[in-house]
């Protein structure tokens, strides 16, 4: 094919943006960030850097818009025409892109996040709490819905699974950037002249296209954990009140902030970073400390801070707001703690009691950050009740709305995050229990406990360390401890065993609710007797009682997954769950599930709030915890009103599902659409088996998919696999195989066995009917959809050529178009996400730029190939393209796993 001329360019760009109906506004935040981008191109001091971006960019616009052979075959050559030094800079200015189309998508979600907010009316309002609370009050009455929304619990567990591919540094300049765009927005609305924010956009996008792409070495566990700190720091610390508070005025009306909250505290924060061991070696007794330190630090700070600027404006003179009796105890007992703090306190807050007394009540949150124990609290609750103490005296002095206002707000935020933050839960595998446990076992029977080995200390020490992060920061701070592979209840009895062992005869135990972490196909079906097994162990028995019968039970979604296809291991997710509920509720069990969903849709990712409406009967029952991973946390937690809106739909739809129409209509689906879900179950796992099982498919899938290579990625501290090579998928961890097949544009942990299982079932009509009354169904069915949406049949048939098994590579193609063929029949339009049309635009405007990167790929992983073929050492050149490649096809399909 000819190169284009400049007016076939034009018109080429301009046809292809035509179609993909973007708003105006948005369009033209693309053009202005896409423009300044090609303006530092030019300016990068690699002469043609500019004009070869855009030569790849127009051959892959063309590919994609023209869908002929000769088109694509001409965007293939222009990828392997480069020099090898071109490709990386041809990558990095790709990737770069990608971040800045990242950035105009979130920046166009918080304008409609903004005109909602002032549109009650508006769409998006029916799945905020407002609505969900109005259609449970219509159903159940005003005070049954009031309870419940009282006893309301959202739980995100924060994750340091490797799959957030951007180096913290770009995410810094992302964040700077997003802060200039508001800005360039704000000079336009108000008719100035933006001249000077595009200048310093230049610059900082100049600054993101000179920041290396990929970290020179893994991250520790302690980054992890500082990372996930700046989200507490930039938007959940003040994001989460800011969402009581709407709550509270949806709940009182213009009566908010005048009387007592009716809003409780409901979301409560927990974080695997530094507590995770399952598989990863660096995460110690000694690194699990340093996380809780950190995480304390960031609050106690907060919380200094805030008191001490509500003290500061509580200029309230005793005359006109008097203090309580108990608020003059307080001051007498501060005050002979720390009488020189008190004396200058008192000499700059004359005649203001409540004033002085929030500001003491800062410095002695400063004496706990700094562990001093003449002044420190020793536990939240003290805390508390001296806000409480203020709190009351100012509603007895008749000033309500300073009592309810910030300071309401301060106490909140404590009653959140307590001194800690974010509770620090512990992982480990079950069999590395048992191997402890029989060291352990063998040298008490010696009589002689000897030397312990080094895992043995370590796993003991852990048990320790909960202990003091318990009396150290309060008995919220730790003591969930999952257990990876539950397969028994001995499995869950042995961590009660092991803190005897690390406390010995005398010590102090840790409080410690045990939690069985059911993942493999055949751990989820055996989980109802498991359970009702350990229930009757003493520790557990005495637990139970002491919590209220309180019990939690965690499901993983990526190894099911993995074990029986993507749709046997959904339909098995929810008969597990069915099963759990029912058995929890005849036994008085207030039962939490715990869901462990990654970002990918192989591993439970999508849309929360649509999954959460789809659960079963009692499964949630006004209560929801799951796992939040990798880039999964910044794109819902990373811009404040994009935060509090996750944070709303999330609430509301955990509010929503306990109604009994909702009940109902579950339960009904369920009972009749059985049939449907036994064919769905059986044909789609024998596809997926006639698959994996095939002899010699896992060497092929990591010849085929860049899956060895990803484990090069300096993403994260936990490794990529079990073993030293990949014999098998056991030998595998979900996240890189989810991740390879992401990569080479197949997603196939997303979608493989349903077109087969659909075919089984054969009945379109029922089928049709079953998408528009089954929430379950249509949820996997859109989920499928988006996950076949960033598939490309063309480029796929390329890595698959990189095997030499013809057959698994037309079982591959084959399922993927009888999957995408059924899928658009179901969900009507003439291609996937027609049903989808603001998620299918987005897809639409990345891919023909993904399509590039993975050309560039494909290029480096041949040769990569190649070189292993021949015996020859892999060129650090070509590894190094593949590795820009995967970075920026991550960014580019906005998910690794």
């Amino acid at each position: 094919m000819h190169e284009l001329t400049r007016t076939e360019a034009i018109d080429l760009v301009g046809r292809y943006e035509a179609g993909q109906e973007i708003p105006e506004q948005m369009r033209g935040d693309v053009r202005l960030l896409g423009s300044l981008l090609g303006e530092v191109l030019r300016e990068s001091g690699s002469p043609g850097l500019f004009e070869d971006v855009e030569r790849l960019r127009l051959a892959t616009i063309q590919a994609y818009t023209d869908e002929t052979p000769e088109a694509f075959a001409h965007a293939t050559e222009v990828a392997e025409s480069f020099s090898i030094d071109r490709a990386h800079e041809v990558a990095r200015a790709f990737t770069a892109y990608f971040h800045l189309v990242n950035l105009v998508e979130e920046h166009q979600r918080v304008r409609i996040v903004r005109e909602r907010d002032g549109r009650p009316d508006s769409e998006g309002a029916a799945d905020s709490i407002e609505a969900a609370y109005s259609r449970l009050a219509d159903e159940i009455g005003e005070d049954a819905a009031l309870n419940r929304l009282q006893a309301l619990r959202f739980h995100p567990v924060f994750t340091a699974h490797p799959t957030e591919a951007r180096r913290r540094a770009v995410s810094s300049s992302i964040r700077r950037l997003a802060g200039l765009l508001q800005e360039h927005d704000d000079r336009l609305r108000d008719g100035n002249d933006p001249t000077s924010v595009e200048r310093r956009m230049v610059e900082e996008i100049d600054t993101l296209w000179r920041t290396a792409p990929l970290r020179p070495e893994k991250p520790s566990p302690v980054d992890e954990v500082r990372s996930v700190m700046a989200i507490f720091d930039e938007t959940l610390y003040t994001v989460v009140p800011a969402v009581y508070r709407r709550v509270d005025d949806l709940l009182q009306g213009e009566h908010a902030g005048g009387r007592a909250p009716l809003v409780t505290p409901f979301v409560r924060v927990g974080s695997w970073v530094g507590g995770d061991r399952d598989g990863n070696p660096f995460v110690t007794a000694s690194v699990t400390r340093k996380a809780a330190g950190i995480a304390a630090e960031h609050i106690l700070l907060g919380l200094e801070r805030t008191t001490q600027r509500i003290g500061r404006t509580l200029t309230l003179d005793a005359e006109t707001t008097p203090p309580s009796e108990a608020l003059l105890t307080l001051w007498k007992r501060l005050k002979a703690a720390d009488e020189d703090a008190a004396t200058e306190i008192a000499k700059r807050s004359p005649n203001e009691p409540h004033r002085r007394i929030l500001l003491m009540l800062a410095r002695k949150i400063d004496a706990t950050r700094l562990r001093d124990a003449d002044l420190a609290y020793r536990e939240p609750s003290e805390f508390l009740a001296d806000l409480r103490t203020v709190q009351d005296s100012l509603v007895a002095a008749g000033a309500a709305r300073q009592a309810y206002g910030h300071l309401q707000q301060l106490i909140w935020q404590v009653e959140t995050y307590g001194f800690h933050l974010a509770e620090l839960e512990v992982r480990q595998h079950s069999a590395v229990h048992a191997k402890v446990l029989a060291e352990l076992d063998a040298a008490a029977g010696a009589g002689s406990p000897g030397e312990l080995s080094e895992q043995a200390d370590e796993v003991l020490e852990v048990f320790r360390t909960i202990a003091f992060l318990q009396e150290r920061y309060g008995p919220n701070a730790a003591g969930r401890y999952i257990v990876s592979f539950t397969q028994s209840a001995d499995d869950l009895a042995n961590v009660h065993r092991l803190a005897r062992y690390a406390v010995g005869d005398g010590g102090r135990l840790p409080v410690l609710d045990v939690i069985p972490l059911f993942e493999t196909f055949a751990d989820l079906q055996a989980a109802p007797r498991i359970l009702a097994e350990i229930v009757q162990h003493p520790e557990f028995a005495e637990r139970l009682s002491r919590t209220g019968r309180r019990l939690e039970v965690m499901l993983g979604y990526s190894d099911s997954s993995k074990d029986v296809g993507p749709v046997a291991a959904t339909l098995a997710l929810y008969e597990a769950q069915a099963e759990i509920a029912a058995w929890a509720k005849a036994e008085g069990i207030e039962l939490t599930l715990f869901h462990g969903r990654g970002g990918a849709l192989g591993r439970g990712g999508g849309p929360a709030n649509s999954a959460i409406l789809a659960q079963p009967p009692h499964s949630v029952d006004g209560r929801f915890k799951l796992t939040e991973q990798g880039e999964v946390i910044f794109a819902r937690y990373g811009d404040p009103e994009i935060a509090m809106r996750h944070i709303d739909q999330v609430a509301a739809a955990v509010l929503l599902a306990s109604a009994p129409s909702i009940e109902r209509r579950n339960s009904g689906a369920a009972r009749r659409f059985a049939e449907v879900a036994a064919t769905l179950d059986t044909g789609s796992r024998e596809r997926f088996f006639e698959l994996v099982k095939a002899p010699g498919f896992a060497p092929w899938f990591a010849q085929v998919t860049p899956m060895e290579e990803i484990g090069l990625l300096a993403l994260g501290s936990r490794p990529a696999r079990r073993g030293l090579s990949v014999e098998s998928l056991a030998d595998l961890r979900a996240i890189p195989w989810v991740f390879a097949w992401a990569q080479a544009r197949i997603n196939l942990a997303g979608w493989f066995g349903l077109g087969t299982a659909l075919d089984a079932v054969g009945d379109e009509d029922l089928l049709r009917e079953a998408y528009e009354q089954w929430p379950l169904f249509r949820t996997m069915i859109d989920n499928v959809g988006m996950s076949l949406a960033k598939t490309d049949p063309r480029i796929a048939r390329r890595y698959l050529a990189l095997g030499d098994r013809d057959d698994l590579a037309a079982l591959v193609l084959d399922e993927m178009a009888l999957t995408r063929s059924w899928v658009i029949r179901l969900t009507g339009g003439d291609e996937v996400l027609a049903n989808k049309p603001v998620l299918q635009r987005a897809v639409k405007l990345r891919s023909p730029y993904v399509d590039a990167l993975s050309l560039l790929q494909l290029r480096a992983l041949r040769a990569l190939r190649d070189a292993a073929a021949s015996d020859t050492p892999a060129d650090p050149d070509q590894q190094r393209l593949l590795l820009l490649s995967v970075s920026g096809v991550a960014a580019g399909l906005q998910n690794t796993g």
